[in-house]
């Protein structure tokens, strides 16, 4: 098992699935999953709205259309777009992520910095409760890689990591 941390875009690391810090009506506007319905796809938005409402503490997963996965995992760190965010919203979120590779026997899965953009979420706080998910999961991945173009969020994970 590894657990990676890097600077660089999610929408190019080659996994099973990366997930989308989404919210609970799987609305892609901006911040990382804007990057991801860019990219991938406006068939990975239209299928995230299908299965709304997504509560905040659950997730669903969808095709990840032209991205380099195989899902995008939808995980709501808010209820509406653009909404301010909590610690607890994004450990809840995490979790669900988890929750739904593992249930889908994945083997690998890449994480955005959740909740730090528009939920106003600091990277600390964000990648301590981030990494101590993980921790919970390290089992049951061969790899679980941490990755934003945010230097903050990287450097934040790094030190939470170093402390395993």
């Amino acid at each position: 098992m590894s657990l990676t941390v890097k600077k660089g875009d999610i929408t190019r690391v080659v996994c099973d699935a990366v997930v989308n810090p989404a919210n609970s009506l799987g609305y892609m506007g901006g911040g990382v999953a804007g990057v991801i319905k860019r990219v991938g796809g406006l068939e990975i938005e239209k299928e995230a709205v299908s299965k709304a409402p997504i509560p905040v503490g659950s997730a669903v997963a969808t095709t990840a259309g032209l991205l380099p996965c195989r899902f995008v995992i939808h995980a709501p760190t808010m209820e509406k777009p653009a909404m301010r965010t909590s610690v607890e919203k994004v450990r809840r979120a995490t979790r669900a992520a988890f929750v739904v590779a593992k249930k889908l026997g994945l083997k690998s899965i890449a994480f955005p910095g959740m909740g730090t953009g528009v939920g106003g979420v600091d990277t600390r706080d964000a990648a301590r409760v981030m990494v101590d998910v993980a921790r919970e999961y390290l089992g049951d991945f061969d790899e679980i890689v941490f990755v934003d173009v945010n230097e903050d969020m990287v450097d934040a994970w790094r030190e939470e990591v170093s402390r395993l």
